[in-house]
């Protein structure tokens, strides 16, 4: 199945998905938060779908998908709430091995903490010059658990909606790019006393943040309080009257990076404006 697009109103949608039944379309409907509900077809229909998914996003509410839904008359609307149906376990068992690849990885490191020393397990990962494994170990170090629930709660959200709306290879070069932008910038412009997945976090903030805005047909990711927030939990970092001490670079060069991956994954595909 292949993501068609993503619509805030899912009756809306429903009239949409109906209509393209009457074509000999079948998809299937998603929605993570009862709100904004995704359409998925069949990757062989994707390009029929997607000229009538445009023709519905120029005129959502046109009678002819009122009339479709009286004409399939289908009872059942196959919206599937996701956090209705599955918990928090089955819902990580669903998402690319990638994005949990990550989340195993720095539990993995985080527990190590209990093990073995935090210090040993510090100076196993820190920045390393002559290390070039050590350029993205980094990543996987937090310093507490609220540092990393925080990290990883929007690593998941905001990987999976990456890889829902291009591919996975992109959430793959996001991580990879970002990762050694940003701890190479950290180390450069002070020293090699961090870690953390933040400035991953800020890439896919920025990718996230641009990407619907060179797809006018897309949806938001992120809402604009929320960009304000984390562009203002930054500008605080750099301005050093936080309670504690941050890889403000880090997140700079992550975010920057992510915004212009963003442009570049926009231009190879040859789609947006």
């Amino acid at each position: 199945m292949k993501l068609l697009g993503s619509f805030s109103d899912p009756r809306a949608v429903q009239g949409a998905v109906d209509y393209l039944k009457t074509l000999g379309i079948d998809s299937q409907l998603h929605s993570e938060d009862g709100r904004n509900v995704s359409v998925w077809v069949n990757d062989r229909d994707w390009q029929r779908a997607d000229t009538v998914w445009q023709e519905f996003l120029a005129n959502p509410y046109h009678e002819k998908y009122s009339k479709a839904s009286w004409q399939v008359g289908a009872t059942d609307s196959g919206l599937q709430y996701h956090s209705a149906k599955l918990n928090l376990l089955q819902r990580f068992f669903h998402l690319n091995w990638f994005i949990q690849s990550i989340v195993i990885i720095s539990l993995l490191v985080y527990g190590s903490y209990y093990y073995f020393t935090p210090a040993e397990v510090f100076n196993a990962l820190k920045f390393d010059t002559n290390l070039p494994l050590s350029w993205i170990t980094p990543t996987f170090m937090h310093f507490g658990a609220i540092h990393l629930l925080f990290n990883l709660s929007w690593w998941l959200y905001l990987g999976n909606q990456i890889v829902q709306r291009t591919d996975f290879v992109i959430l793959i070069t996001v991580f990879t790019v970002s990762a050694l932008l940003s701890n190479w910038a950290q180390f450069l412009l002070v020293d090699e006393n961090f870690g953390g997945l933040s400035g991953v976090v800020y890439a896919q903030m920025g990718f996230c943040w641009v990407l619907p805005q060179l797809n006018k047909d897309q949806q938001p990711i992120l809402s604009t309080p929320i960009i304000g927030f984390m562009l203002l939990w930054m500008i605080l970092g750099f301005a050093d009257v936080l309670f504690i001490s941050m890889a403000n670079w880090a997140h700079l060069f992550g975010l920057l990076s992510g915004m212009s991956l963003a442009v570049l994954a926009q231009r190879l595909s040859g789609k947006g404006t």
